[in-house]
């Protein structure tokens, strides 16, 4: 099994935008909380985290990237929910955001932590928003800091 990185010691240098989207505010704002928790169990400080409010999910890679242009953050956690209707739509917009997230990271070679949940129904969401699932804002923060972990000790790339 391959070991991976371990969390840095402590996060107190680091700086760390959660950007959220207030669409099923219910399901995100639990997100932001589990972000925020696994954060300061890392040993940071939540003033260090930049928490940005969007309109929904679709807003997150325009925000994240003005964050990055801008240099604001280290890292860059983004939390949203869409859940399945009636037509392709969800798909559509998933993965246009995902995509859009995953070249952010590479172009400005900071990590952009994807935590947007994709479900079919409100159930399963708040299953992975702190329910019988986890916190999925958890997992997105962890991989953020570990990210960053690894690019710092070029020794682990």
């Amino acid at each position: 099994m391959l070991d991976l990185p371990s969390l840095p010691t402590t996060t107190a240098d680091l700086s760390i935008a959660i950007i959220v989207s207030r669409y099923h505010a219910d399901i995100t704002d639990a997100l932001a909380e589990g972000a925020k928790q696994a954060f300061v169990d890392a040993g940071g400080d939540e003033s260090q985290l930049l928490i940005i409010p969007v309109s929904g999910a679709w807003e997150l890679p325009v925000v994240a990237s003005a964050l990055l242009e801008e240099k604001k953050a280290d890292a860059i956690v983004a939390l949203g929910c869409i859940i399945t209707g009636e037509t392709m739509h969800d798909q559509v917009i998933a993965n246009a955001i995902a995509h859009s997230l995953m070249q952010l990271s590479i172009n400005s070679g900071k990590p952009v932590s994807m935590g947007v949940l994709t479900c079919k129904t409100f159930e399963q969401a708040m299953a992975r928003a702190g329910g019988d699932c986890g916190n999925k804002g958890i997992e997105s923060m962890n991989a953020a800091i570990a990210t960053i972990a690894t690019i710092r000790n070029q020794n682990e790339i």
